[in-house]
């Protein structure tokens, strides 16, 4: 048998085509429970993302071109190995982000799929015939971009870059990948080593760590010509005026301030499950989390008690060496900003009913209630796990309430009228909407993305994968050129 592939890790290096001194030297890999070092890995800068795009760009034609069933064979393979070392893989998850152990085994889980969805992409239609009146064969193809380049978070590294960098190969693409520097291992060079002992030709996927100046390269270089972004909103910005600047396609998955609507005929113990998922699962670092909970105010005072007593009895701790349901926020700059955005609320009127203390970088789940519009906990994507309740009357008031943001990635809905719920789905601006469930959900089978500053409508995942990573080529065959009057 193999060996892991986290053993074959190697220390202050990134990955052209192999293991490869950066040119920026390295940087630590900090554990956020314990804030030990835990590892060093390479640093890029822009001469590194040059050299890797151009070998890059060189290396694509010849994938593109080899035979499908091939392509496939090496996405099953790397699921194989993703599987048989998915206990080193997920330890090493719980390490670098600070989520607990079934955080890591759903972002395992989810890879697993997209590899295999990938595989699947080689085996459909990927064009169309056109009509034509004069007998002449007209048909649209799809062809990949070429060289494609992606900038992935921290929070859930391993998913959220599987997420662009399989589909985006499986389409014929090369790829330079820039993970989160606080995540490289699990954001990058991990799927480097999986798709290498898979059989993936050499420098067909660069991985690049390293710090905001090795991002604007890989959304600069003349050799990307594409780039896939997941993020912040304020960094997507820059993303998306780079590329625009550069005419690139992007595609942008950024914040979110997503609203949990819980009616008046609800069922409360199975909402206040629902609401504590989507605002503590993994600290409330996911941009799917439920970052306002709209209550009826017939059931507010209910809901809020159940809340409250589920926060005090969520164990906070190291995830790595405690049974815990929440571990630590990813730095202290996160943790500041969490703080302040609760301080700052109670300050303007909200209520504390549980939570809203820390101790180095855990934070306690809280409970706010009394939050207005004009509150930050109501306005701002937290990014850490505070329940934040806002009560209405109306569904009209719901839907204002839930509308009233520049954001627009996911709702939830609690109710037992199926019919009441869809009708105020379909009056939301969002990109996702769940009737009878919370906001955090993500299969890798559909269309995942946002509206607004959520993002600018591209979409991951499903049938969207080759709308995002090709682009149509017009072809048509004729038997002899026609006769034109010059």
């Amino acid at each position: 048998m193999a060996s892991s592939v986290v053993s074959r890790v190697e220390q202050r290096k990134g990955w052209i085509g192999g293991w490869t001194d950066l040119s920026r030297g390295a940087f630590p890999v900090i554990e956020p429970a314990t804030g030990e070092r835990i590892a060093e890995v390479g640093c890029a800068d822009a001469t590194d993302v040059r050299r890797a795009a151009k070998l890059a760009r060189e290396a694509q034609p010849a994938w593109a071109a080899m035979p499908f069933l091939e392509r496939a064979a090496i996405f099953r393979r790397a699921a194989a190995i993703l599987e048989r070392d998915r206990d080193a893989i997920a330890g090493w998850i719980v390490r670098e982000t600070g989520g607990i152990r079934p955080k890591a085994e759903t972002e395992i889980e989810a890879v697993g799929k997209h590899l295999h969805e990938a595989a699947a992409m080689l085996t459909q239609p990927r064009g169309l015939i056109l009509p034509s009146d004069d007998g002449t064969l007209s048909y649209a193809r799809r062809v990949p971009h070429g060289v494609v380049g992606i900038i992935s978070p921290f929070n859930f590294p391993l998913l959220l870059s599987s997420r662009s960098l399989m589909p985006a190969l499986a389409a014929g693409n090369a790829v330079l990948l820039k993970p989160d520097p606080r995540t490289p291992i699990s954001g990058g060079l991990l799927h480097a080593l999986l798709l290498d002992e898979a059989g993936l030709p050499p420098n067909l996927l660069a991985v690049l760590p390293g710090e905001a100046d090795a991002g604007e390269a890989v959304v600069t270089d003349p050799a990307v010509s594409m780039v896939s972004f997941t993020g912040s909103t304020a960094v997507g910005r820059r993303v998306g005026e780079l590329a625009g600047r550069h005419l690139k396609k992007v595609a942008l998955e950024l914040g979110g301030k997503n609203s949990l609507i819980v009616l008046d005929d609800a069922d409360l113990e199975l909402a206040a499950s629902n609401g504590a998922f989507a605002s503590w699962a993994h600290q409330g670092q996911v941009c799917m989390a439920a970052g306002r909970h709209l209550v009826h105010e017939k059931v507010a005072d209910a809901y809020l008690k159940l809340m409250s007593a589920k926060a005090k009895n969520l164990p906070v701790g190291d995830p790595h060496r405690e049974n815990v349901a929440l571990g630590p926020l990813i730095t202290a700059k996160q943790l500041e900003r969490v703080e302040r955005i609760v301080a700052e609320s109670v300050r303007a009127g909200a209520k504390l009913h549980a939570g809203g203390s820390s101790r180095a970088l855990f934070y306690s789940p809280t409970v706010l209630d009394g939050v207005t519009p004009d509150m930050p906990a109501f306005r701002e994507e937290i990014f850490g796990p505070v329940v934040s309740i806002t009560t209405f009357a109306s569904d009209d008031e719901a839907v204002r309430l839930a509308n009233d943001t520049e954001y627009g990635l996911s709702a939830g809905i609690i109710s037992r009228s199926i019919s009441r719920a869809r009708a105020i789905a379909e009056r939301l601006n969002v990109g996702l909407v769940h009737i009878n469930d919370q906001t955090v959900i993500d299969d890798g089978f559909m269309p995942m993305g946002g509206r607004g500053a959520s993002g600018n409508g591209s979409r991951h995942g499903g049938p969207a994968n080759w709308d995002e990573f090709t682009q149509w080529q017009w072809v048509t065959v004729r038997d002899t050129p026609p006769q034109y009057p010059f």
